[in-house]
């Protein structure tokens, strides 16, 4: 069976003790993915030169964030990467010709154990991180995720981890409404994902007008687009919501049957 490629948007690192539907709907997806006999994580928090692969065997949970409860930084997620995954990883690079090198010191960020903590709790499912590249454009991103396609086929689960709103400066209390400018983006996203218009979102940042306010900087949604080239480029909407007044939580599976 092929497995869907995701987005998952991670929110602020403390979604796990958070009382929100996002949290609820991360938690739901448990038992979803039998199949997965491994997961491919591509994190907004790992950018590197090249794409690159973290091949430590248990890496660790890297707290990388400051000012929360101190109960979030004893949280651990200790999954374990899979030899056999990294070379296949690195083989589908290599046979479309996109450098990558290896980081054997590379912890798993809150990107990757945030979502998956909740959503394969667990940590049976070895788990491999890729980064992205530094300064790759959506389009680079796209065709990221379409070498890593074949990955599907081989039961491996391709989750891309970020926010389709990603504005700290415009942060709000817990349950506070988005704003204006926060909510037409996420609807942006939402219908040219879920109608499957690739060129339209390959235009980000661009377009859409309020692409520089969602995101000041771009490194949250270029996850979205490595799970959009994976996954064939239409997805289907999983969850919609906000947390934080703008942090955009929506998520999608993309190649799955609907």
């Amino acid at each position: 069976m092929t497995l869907p490629s995701l987005f998952l948007a991670h929110g602020a690192p403390d979604l796990p003790l958070s009382d929100t539907p996002a949290r609820a709907f991360t938690e739901g997806l448990q038992g979803h993915y039998p199949e997965a006999r491994a997961i491919l994580a591509v994190s907004a928090h790992w950018e590197a030169p090249v794409n690159t692969i973290g091949t430590a065997e248990a890496p660790e949970t890297v707290h990388d964030f400051f000012g929360f409860d101190r109960a979030l930084y004893a949280l651990q997620y200790p999954a374990r990467t899979s030899a056999e995954t990294i070379g296949e990883v690195e083989a589908t690079l290599d046979e479309v010709g996109i450098d990558h090198a290896r980081d054997a010191g590379r912890g798993y960020d809150h990107g990757v154990w945030v979502p998956l903590m909740l959503a394969f709790p667990e940590t049976e499912v070895p788990v491999v991180q890729l980064s992205l590249r530094r300064g790759a454009s959506a389009a680079e991103n796209f065709r990221l995720g379409q070498a890593l396609a074949p990955l599907r086929e081989r039961g491996v689960l391709i989750v891309g981890s970020g926010s389709t709103v990603h504005n700290l400066r415009a942060l709000a209390p817990e349950g506070s409404p988005a704003p204006g400018w926060a909510r037409a983006f996420d609807t942006w996203i939402a219908d040219h994902v879920t109608g499957g218009d690739v060129e339209t979102l390959l235009r980000f940042p661009a377009e859409p007008e309020t692409a520089r306010i969602a995101h000041p900087t771009p490194e949250h949604l270029m996850p979205l687009f490595v799970a959009l080239g994976a996954g064939g480029g239409r997805g289907r909407l999983l969850h919609r919501s906000f947390s934080w007044g703008s942090i955009g939580m929506t998520s999608f599976a993309f190649g799955d049957h609907f």
